[in-house]
């Protein structure tokens, strides 16, 4: 039988020291949250439960739970092309698809690893206008999958040269992967026969945690380890040639504690962006003029894994969950936090 969607209690109020309000959701995930996105005024989330949670943020409420039996789930992507459907990576290499209206859920496509050992996990996930969806995964390898087909077979797929950590995709056809080994893959996928184009070294000096595409897909921000985000382009010739040049700052850093950056997301409307850091802090950056923005007031008592805007870009969903940047230990409870934006917390500044 079809679950029912499960109901859930209001949410927590919790006043910022901004005079801003955090709202705690109800029912959050029960192990460590590993992806947000917006569906409208809908929220999904997946986690090491094994779990899509659907929550709405204008009534903030819980609205549906569904087990994918996929094991951990360690990417999740909003579809495209359908407000129904929300796709999940697991750790057994599945690549699945839930329809929120139906409640149900099903397999489009799988990792089944490169044969030297067992790591298929899928952890990264893009879907794209066309209809397909990306995935990329612990196995090395990158496919297209067609949501529309049943047979579960790859459209198309390449070798990557490492395990892939971070993936983000503009318009139908150009797709960005980093992978272990700081490599930085570009793949466009007008040319099938040959979908990897571009295989180069992150400017970073330690591991690549997460990658997102500018807004308009002329470059990237890349989060490490160590603390430090790196603003690169695609096309580095063309960007010297408009004097644009990639550069590098530290962040998320007390005293001489360096903290992991786990997460980047634009900013919809304006194209500033947000870093959420194992530090438990989310700030705001001007990536044309190379200043801060500003910072929200700590809130997370421990790492913020995941963020996602609004579509336009007045919330910011903040997913408080410990990253185990300091191995196995007690830790507190993950929690998913809506934040309304303030003012001009998120415009660039103009230059004088």
């Amino acid at each position: 039988p079809v679950p029912t969607p499960k109901m859930a209690t209001s949410a927590a109020a919790i006043p910022n020291n901004d005079n801003s309000v955090l709202v705690s959701l109800p029912d959050p995930p029960t192990d460590g949250i590993t992806g947000l996105s917006y569906v409208d005024e809908l929220l999904a989330s997946t986690s090491w439960d094994g779990c899509i949670r659907i929550h709405d943020t204008k009534s903030r409420s819980h609205k549906a739970t569904k087990t994918m039996d996929s094991g951990p789930l360690l990417s999740l992507a909003c579809s495209a092309t359908s407000k129904n459907d929300v796709l999940a990576g697991g750790l057994n290499g599945n690549v699945m698809i839930y329809d929120m209206s139906s409640h149900t859920s099903r397999r489009i496509g799988r990792h089944l690893g490169n044969g030297r050992d067992n790591k298929v996990a899928c952890s990264c996930l893009s879907s794209l206008e066309t209809g397909l969806v990306a995935s990329a995964g612990w196995d090395a390898r990158f496919h297209l999958w067609d949501v529309r087909s049943s047979n579960e077979n790859a459209v198309v797929n390449c070798a990557l040269p490492a395990k892939a950590y971070s993936m983000d995709s503009h318009h139908s056809y150009t797709v960005v992967v980093a992978t272990a080994n700081r490599r930085i893959c570009v793949l466009d996928l007008r040319n099938t026969s040959q979908l990897l184009t571009h295989d180069r070294e992150s400017s970073l000096k330690y591991q690549t945690r997460t990658l997102r595409l500018f807004p308009d897909g002329t470059g990237f921000a890349l989060g490490s380890i160590e603390g430090r985000v790196a603003i690169e382009y695609l096309d580095e010739i063309k960007a010297e040639q408009e004097n644009k040049k990639k550069y590098a700052f530290k962040c998320h850093r007390v005293g001489d504690t360096v903290y992991p950056v786990n997460a980047i997301v634009f900013h919809p409307i304006y194209g500033t962006f947000a870093t959420g850091g194992a530090d438990g802090t989310v700030v705001m950056w001007d990536p044309w003029n190379k200043k801060r923005l500003s910072s929200i007031p700590k809130f997370a008592s421990t790492s913020i894994a995941a963020l996602a805007f609004n579509a336009e870009g007045t919330q910011l969903a903040c997913a408080s969950s410990y990253t185990f940047e300091e191995g196995e230990r007690e830790h507190p409870r993950d929690e998913i936090f809506i934040r309304n934006m303030q003012g001009d917390e998120c415009k660039p500044k103009t230059k004088k």
